[in-house]
């Protein structure tokens, strides 16, 4: 039986250096509200995904799974949040940047169609704010004679 006829994906994991910095973050500069908080443990509850941050020397410990670390640079995944209109990316980037989030640079209108803006969290996850710009998604790997069928 495959995973994907199992069950739907309820939470996100992301691992982190320091537990208290990164509560500090999503809490302080994101406003996530805090839904439970263990020993390098905290998970946050968000709209039909729990969004969860375990430190690297606690998941090692306890769950026998590596606690390598990689360069910041090298990122391994990436949250994506749909907004509801191009000009709510321009909107939020803006409130997070005045926050003090680290954004690559400012909102940009893509090939795919969306306008996104990215920005990482003190242990280099990646984040995508995005909406679709007209159109929606549509196939953007198509010609532009495909997409008009």
């Amino acid at each position: 039986m495959m995973l994907d006829k199992l069950k739907k994906i309820t939470d996100i994991c992301i691992m982190v250096e320091n537990i208290e910095r990164t509560v500090e973050f999503y809490t302080e500069k994101l406003d996530f509200k805090l839904r439970r908080r263990a020993e390098g443990f905290a998970d946050f509850h968000t709209n039909g995904v729990t969004l969860a941050a375990w430190e690297l020397d606690h998941i090692g410990k306890f769950a026998g799974v590596s606690n390598a670390r990689s360069p910041k640079e090298a990122h391994k995944a990436c949250v994506a949040i749909e907004l509801d209109a191009p000009a709510s990316v321009d909107q939020l980037h803006e409130e997070l940047s005045a926050r003090g989030v680290p954004f690559y640079g400012p909102p940009q209108s893509y090939v795919w169609n969306a306008r996104c803006a990215y920005f990482t969290d003190p242990d280099g996850t990646l984040w995508e704010l995005y909406a679709w710009e007209e159109g929606g998604p549509g196939d953007y790997h198509g010609t532009n004679e495909d997409q008009a069928k």
